[in-house]
């Protein structure tokens, strides 16, 4: 199907904005703080998508994109940096404002974290040879240790509704990687990553997604919470 990552992205961006108008939700007052957010993820993931791309640890078929590219990256992976981030930060707050009794137990975070945080090190010990393994993982250990340090409140709500989001994520994500299409929209150099898949995505996707899209949770609530405190008079 041409055009399919394009069609992917608006698809899983515009239900989400559409209900940023809903009275109950109003997500569109917290726009400009998203998009905060975004913008300092794409400073990060974008240099690093350029490199990778230009190395051939991953690209694109051009049978499912537009053709249309800007520094050597398609509009559409342009797009996955503001559609997906955008929907999934939606579904978060959603979730919260929908089920406020969501967030964990601090000692339960603390649990997850910990498990989390071993795995990552463990897994990068054996494969740091391995250059999407090596900056994914690392990446999500800096981001997730920062976090816990500075802002373990975080972690209570973002931790519970990353699982929620993965259900979208392994749909999109599956779409593309081949599942349910003749070819892969987005391949994969193996001798980059671990060659694990979960069905058709690299398992680096997840550790990558969670990466991500913390790194746009932590700058927005940073941002959202700035909003609330009073300014002090002097």
């Amino acid at each position: 199907m041409k055009y399919l990552y394009l069609w992917l992205n608006l698809g899983s961006f515009i239900v989400p904005f559409l209900f940023s108008f809903h009275p109950r939700l109003q997500f569109y007052k917290k726009w400009k703080s998203l998009l905060i957010g975004i913008g300092t993820m794409m400073a990060i993931f974008i240099p690093w998508d350029i490199v990778f791309t230009n190395n051939g640890f991953w690209g694109f078929n051009e049978a499912y994109i537009t053709g249309y590219s800007f520094l050597n990256l398609p509009l559409e992976e342009w797009l996955f940096f503001i559609c997906i981030p955008y929907a999934c930060i939606f579904t978060h707050y959603s979730l919260m404002e929908l089920f406020p009794k969501l967030p964990l137990p601090k000692r339960t975070t603390s649990i997850i974290y910990v498990i989390l945080a071993t795995t990552l090190v463990i897994v990068l010990w054996y494969n740091y040879t391995k250059w999407y393994t090596l900056i994914s993982f690392a990446y999500c250990l800096i981001i997730l240790g920062w976090t816990y340090n500075k802002r373990p409140d975080l972690l209570r709500s973002f931790f519970v509704t990353y699982i929620v989001i993965l259900i979208p994520f392994f749909i999109v994500n599956g779409v593309l990687t081949g599942t349910g299409i003749e070819d892969q929209v987005v391949w994969y150099n193996n001798a980059e990553n671990m060659g694990l898949r979960m069905l058709t995505i690299p398992v680096e996707d997840s550790i990558y997604n969670l990466g991500m899209l913390l790194t746009v949770f932590m700058v927005m609530q940073l941002l959202e919470q700035k909003k609330k405190t009073p300014t002090v008079i002097k």
